[in-house]
């Protein structure tokens, strides 16, 4: 089968009961972000258009769809116009449920770290602070937001990070390496559905 977004924008096509766009490009990590607002007031959502993208210097990215439910961007995109900065907070199995309690749309005044039970780690070199009972996390100053294709009733916004500080927990490295068994992270599927990284191969790259 075949379809087009254009014809579909549900992106339901028929024989689907679900909108199944999300669940084509599996497994994407998630993007844990914490931010601030200029009157301190700490942001922390999961996002499943998240990656890489730079390695020298490092960089990450994240995408915030939609808008808030109060009106204006998400709180993730309305901090960093204030606070050019973010930290990234891998999730882990053990933080799942967590995580899944800060994907809730809570209004701006409330600080979603402190709502789930997290405890804050402060940065080395940026203000929003960090979770921290995550192993890895990465803090990073805003290079750009870049408008992304948009609908009548979705703006998308891609927000670069330059990484500046990197932290790994002591007791998920194993002989000069980081042991991903140790650190477990979640990876976002579609639908409702998530996978725990926990059985990784390897393979040699062809000379």
């Amino acid at each position: 089968m075949h379809f087009s977004p254009a014809e579909h924008p549900s992106m339901k096509p028929p024989g689907f009961r679900y909108s199944l766009y999300n669940a084509l490009v599996t497994p994407r990590p998630i993007g844990w972000i914490s931010t601030m607002s200029s009157d301190g007031v700490v942001n922390l959502a999961p996002f499943s258009f998240f990656n890489m993208c730079g390695g020298d210097p490092p960089s990450v990215m994240y995408c915030a769809n939609g808008n808030h439910r109060e009106g204006g961007p998400k709180d993730s995109l309305a901090n960093i116009a204030e606070v050019p900065e973010f930290v990234f907070n891998l999730c882990t199995w053990e933080l799942r449920e967590q995580m899944n309690a800060t994907s809730a749309t809570l209004p701006r005044s409330v600080d979603e770290m402190s709502d789930a039970g997290l405890t804050p780690a402060p940065s080395v070199r940026v203000r929003p602070p960090r979770v921290a009972a995550t192993p890895i996390a990465l803090e990073c100053e805003v290079h750009q937001t870049v408008e992304l294709p948009s609908s009548e009733t979705t703006v998308n916004t891609m927000v670069i990070g330059r990484v500046v500080e990197i932290h790994i927990a002591d007791d998920v490295v194993v002989d000069g390496v980081v042991d991903i068994r140790r650190v477990r992270p979640l990876g976002r599927l579609g639908y409702q559905d998530y996978v725990d990284v926990a059985e990784p191969f390897s393979m040699r790259r062809p000379a």
